[in-house]
Formats: structure tokens, C-alpha cells, sequence
């Protein structure tokens, strides 16, 4: 019903940057928060960073001042930009998307695949 595709993701050295990208797709009626999760092992999955449609955002205090975040309520896509990378960044991003699908009348969350960020020291 609802497809969340990220790219992006890959090795990068200590100080570095990244950007992953995520698009939305499937019968959508409306998009509401989107936002991108991390998963270390042995860890639960973590909040990085979320966006409303309104352009309202929230950080993980480990990622103030490094990481942004943006949306293009039209094209239903999610940009997280990752700079001065730390090695403790290393772990699996995961867009998520909370969506109302076409008829629907409740709206519900939504994940993609995830993709691997490694950043070497």
C-alpha cells in the first residue's frame, strides 16, 4: 500500500557528512509526521530526527547542531543531512512516515527498508 525507499546511505570517515533521502509512494491521501530512526545492535530503534507537514522539527540531543532535516510535502519526500559525522553514528537509518491511505480512516506508520550508515575513525 505504501513504499518508502531510502538511498543515501554508506561509509564515510569521522567529520564527514552524508544525506539520505527517503520518497513516499502508494495511495496516499495525506502524509503526516515523517522522520528518520536509527538502530544500533542490541539496542531499540531510536528517533534521530522528524518533521510535520508544517515544517515543525525534533532532534535526538546526540544529533543537535549536526544533522537537518527537510520535506518536500509534494513530491513526499524526507531528507535527513548528516554532517560531522561520529563513529557512534554508525548504525541502520529507517524512514518511517505516518500516513493516511486513500479511503482510510485512521492513519498509520509506515518503514522502510533501512540503510546502512558506517562512519571509520
Amino acid at each position: 500500500q505504501v513504499q518508502l525507499v531510502e538511498s543515501g546511505g554508506g561509509l564515510v570517515q569521522a567529520g564527514g557528512s552524508l544525506r539520505l533521502s527517503c520518497a513516499a509512494s502508494g495511495s496516499i491521501f495525506r502524509t503526516n509526521t515523517m522522520g528518520w530512526y536509527r538502530h544500533f545492535p542490541g539496542k531499540q530503534r531510536e528517533l534521530v530526527a522528524s518533521i510535520t507537514s508544517g515544517g515543525g522539527t525534533n532532534f535526538a540531543d546526540s544529533v543537535k547542531g549536526r544533522f537537518t532535516i527537510s520535506r518536500d510535502n509534494a513530491k513526499r519526500t524526507v531528507d535527513l543531512q548528516m554532517n560531522s559525522l561520529k563513529p557512534e553514528d554508525t548504525a541502520v537509518y529507517y524512514c518511517n512516515a505516518n500516513v493516511v491511505l486513500v479511503g482510510a480512516r485512521y492513519e498509520k506508520d509506515y518503514w522502510g527498508e533501512g540503510t546502512l550508515v558506517t562512519v571509520s575513525s
